[in-house]
């Protein structure tokens, strides 16, 4: 069919206030077209030209040639390109532009690409006269746009893979709208040519989407998806924000991360575009880097680290999509020894062609294969690759392998000295035995140096499982003499920090059902299940995990080490729960174990129960209540760890003890004489003793020293000790319901209280006016509320306990506190009258 063809000039001199005008114009291009192809076509020169250029000058001006998609889905292929004015008298420059429609749907003639017409030599630089001749003629053949364009592409090699990439998301669909690409280049032939690059690396679909124009002033305002401009309008869209090559000026630095436009540079540095055809044959996405990358690798072509591993992880996932012989040239081009830049990544991928390959291709393809993956594990230290089977070593290759890497092996295994990850060592002994190097000799240290690298690394990494599991637990499947010996080595230092073993099974299922005993490891397994199963109970937790280890305390006094360490890892017993531990064994096996400080610390641990110096706990619970037995508990604990630990318990922890055991006597026995220094002293060698600790050896001495059957010199040494805190926790005690109820109601209880508070009237600076103080605020209260004969009994009971001259004393006082009170009424009665 004919395509119809538009004709345009620019306004010639004289024809001011207009841009240009339509000079011919085919049938079916609407006026609503005209208006949309008017400023497409249109033509600026570059700056500098002169006002009358010669021939020379004029052919070396550049000419836009562009390929326009129109809004009603037709599209324009058109020429701009200047002409001298012949018009008008001088000889200035002016511009023609020739244009082609194209329905749509419908192609050039030939079924050809928009960019294979820029070279066409029917394109005129004048409207013709006359009928407007038939549609473009083309060039015959693919020549016309891939001729040359080798030698192009290896003269623009510093940009080609960025281009390419630009490019290749420029022709995408869902690109339609976006800012264009500005490539800079001196020639405009220079921009077609980069857009017959693009032509053949990309898909037909892909390419007939790339509307361009090779030649603009404008760029930022340009409906084109690549467009071309000189060196001197590069400024301006860089300025616009749009991104731009600027392929004549200085190469670029850096590359770009688009593993198939680097690819495609190298095919095209190489020579070789035929190889994008047949790529395009190979399942996979347009732009998938795969295919590409293992056509090019196939042919011979040096790719680097993401080309290689792109063409692995494709040739991977499609084991079947590729001949026998196409098999082979891949794995000798990824596993060729002279590569040296192979990344992490690519042995990955290298790692899973392996596998997919194996089994389906003969050992004499698959081995240089798994002769780099176990070079690179040993040598490399990567430690997440997919590791080949045993059985891919077994012929001659395999035994090469062995005898040079065996010895590397078995001398970083035997290394104590240097730091070795988890993975590392994993890695090698997996490999050891691929190869069939007997490491026998070294495991023992090996595991030994493996088994606490689990914990420190499984400890600092993240939530979930270590990045080592994955390995780790194939290497226990593999090897039974390794599991055995690991899981040995786990459960001996198991009783050190049976917590964070315990944290480490709940991360990694290590398989220890088998016919070891392992106790400590069943322990540190069972107790998250205890412990979500039995709640707070932790008696009974500390039962059940006992009961996991399936071996008496007796026989292996370590599992109480273990049990004890998981159920109380971060605290201390409580004292039943501590009574309930020393009970459970001998204190040899305490000993043994080293349990009996977790003892201690729960005798020493009583402060949240005890009771203060005033005689009630932080609960406000009486003195002689439920704090005060919580404290008789703690104290009788002491006694027997004291008892029963007499070599392993000293220091501050010995004398705490001993203080919580003269508490007991205090309050239950008959304590030896001394009590108030024996507190002093017990409490200096217990520093820093617990506040709580202290407040009760105080309360527990003051509430005998207040007892009506305390001795004497006990009070004596008590007073004339001057210990300022001592004697204020005595005052508080003096001042607590209990006592002053029994001041009330016990005659020989008040003349008591009376005859000690005034008995040392010169007592150091503390005592006096403590006593005084009791005197006054304590007793006189008691005494103001007592019968006659009460008081009577008081006088009588000071003066037989003590002396006529001390009942004198006890009358004086209370008559002054008679006299007082009547006076006051006195002074009262006086005031109102």
């Amino acid at each position: 069919m004919s395509l119809a063809q538009v004709h345009y000039t620019s306004a010639a001199p004289g024809d001011e206030g207009t841009a240009g005008r339509f000079t011919a114009v085919g049938p079916g291009v609407s006026g609503a077209l005209l208006a949309e192809i008017e400023p497409l076509v249109r033509y600026e020169l570059p700056g500098g030209v002169p006002e009358r250029p010669s021939d020379g000058e004029l052919r070396s001006l550049p000419q836009a040639f562009g390929y326009f998609a129109l809004s009603d889905g037709s599209r324009l292929v058109a020429r701009s390109a200047p002409v001298r004015d012949t018009v008008g008298t001088g000889a200035g420059v002016r511009f023609h532009a020739h244009a082609v429609h194209l329905p749509p749907g419908v192609p050039l003639p030939g079924d050809r690409l928009p960019v294979e017409a820029w070279r066409s030599p029917h394109w005129v630089a004048a409207t013709p006269g006359g009928a407007i001749p038939d549609p473009l003629a083309l060039p015959p053949g693919p020549a016309a746009v891939s001729e040359g364009l080798d030698d192009f592409a290896v003269s623009r090699g510093p940009w080609l893979a960025a281009v390419l990439a630009d490019l290749r998301r420029a022709s995408d669909a869902e690109a339609t709208g976006g800012r264009p690409v500005v490539l800079v280049e001196r020639q405009c032939a220079d921009v077609a040519r980069w857009l017959g690059l693009a032509s053949v690396t990309l898909p037909r679909e892909s390419a007939e989407r790339l509307t361009f124009t090779t030649y603009t002033r404008r760029p930022g305002s340009s409906a084109s998806r690549v467009v071309g401009v000189g060196p001197e309008d590069a400024g301006a869209a860089r300025a616009a924000g749009l991104r731009v090559h600027e392929c004549a000026g200085p190469a670029p630095a850096g590359g770009t991360g688009d593993v198939w436009a680097t690819t495609a540079a190298r095919v095209w540095r190489s020579r070789s575009p035929e190889l994008f055809r047949e790529a395009r044959e190979l399942p996979g996405e347009p732009f998938a880097a795969g295919p590409l990358a293992v056509t090019a690798l196939c042919a011979g072509i040096a790719l680097g680290p993401d080309g290689r591993a792109a063409a692995a992880g494709w040739a991977a996932d499609r084991p079947y999509a590729l001949d026998a012989r196409r098999t082979g040239r891949l794995v000798e081009a990824i596993a060729s020894p002279g590569i040296d830049d192979r990344t992490a990544p690519e042995f990955d991928a290298a790692g899973r062609l392996f596998g997919a390959l194996e089994g389906r291709c003969p050992a004499s393809v698959t081995a240089p294969l798994a002769a780099m993956l176990v070079t690179e594990a040993v040598r490399g230290g990567n430690g997440s690759l997919e590791l080949p089977r045993r059985d891919a070593f077994a012929g001659p290759e395999g035994a090469e392998v062995a005898e040079r890497l065996g010895p590397e092996i078995l001398t970083e295994l035997a290394d104590t000295v240097g730091s070795r990850s988890v993975a590392r060592t994993v890695q090698l002994l997996r490999v050891a035995r691929l190869l069939g190097v007997d490491g026998t000799e070294s495991l023992p240290g090996v595991v030994d140096r493996l088994a606490p690298s689990l914990l420190a690394e499984a400890s600092a990494a993240q939530e979930g499982s270590p990045g080592f599991a994955p390995a780790l637990l194939e290497l226990l499947d593999e090897q039974f003499e390794v599991r055995t010996a690991l899981l040995g080595a786990l459960d001996r230092i198991a009783p050190g920090d049976p917590g964070a073993v315990a944290r480490f099974l709940e991360r990694v299922a290590l398989p220890f059902t088998g016919t070891q005993a392992l106790p400590h490891l069943r322990m540190c397994a069972e107790v998250p299940e205890a412990m979500a199963t039995l709640g707070g109970d932790r008696a009974a937790v500390w039962h059940r995990v006992l009961r996991a280890a399936g071996i008496s305390p007796f026989a292996e006094p370590l599992v109480l080490r273990t049990a004890v360490g998981l159920v109380w890892e971060d605290r201390a017993p409580t004292v039943e729960e501590a009574r309930l531990l020393l009970d459970a064994a001998t204190s040899d096996s305490h000993r043994v174990a080293g349990t009996w400080a977790r003892l201690v610390d729960a005798a020493l641990s009583t402060s949240a129960t005890g009771t203060s110096a005033t005689g009630t706990s932080a609960a406000g619970t009486s003195a002689t209540g439920t704090s005060a037995a919580g404290t008789d508990e703690a104290a009788r604990l002491a006694h027997d760890l004291l008892r029963g630990f007499p070599g392993e318990i000293g220091g501050r922890e010995r004398a705490g003890l001993l203080l919580l055991d003269l508490v007991r006597e205090l309050r239950t026995g008959a304590p030896e004489p001394g009590w108030a220094e024996r507190v002093r002293t017990l409490c200096t060698q217990a520093e820093p003793v617990e506040p709580a600790l202290r407040e009760r050896a105080h309360a527990a001495l003051v509430e005998r020293l207040l007892a009506p059957d305390r001795p004497g010199a006990e009070l004596y040494d008590f007073v004339h000790g001057a210990d300022a805190e001592l004697i204020a926790a005595y005052d508080r005690a003096a001042r607590t319901e209990t006592v002053r109820a029994r001041l009330r109601t016990q005659p020989a209880y008040a003349a008591d209280c009376f005859t000690v508070w005034t008995a040392h009237p010169h007592a150091g600076r503390a005592w006096p006016p403590v006593a005084a103080a009791l005197l006054d605020e304590v007793l006189r209260p008691a005494v103001r509320g007592m019968s006659a004969e009460g008081v009577a009994e008081v006088e009588a009971t000071v003066g037989r306990t003590g002396s006529s001259g001390r009942a004198d004393a006890f009358r004086d006082w209370n008559r002054s506190s008679t006299l007082g009170r009547l006076g006051r009424r006195i002074v009262g009665r006086v005031r109102r009258g």
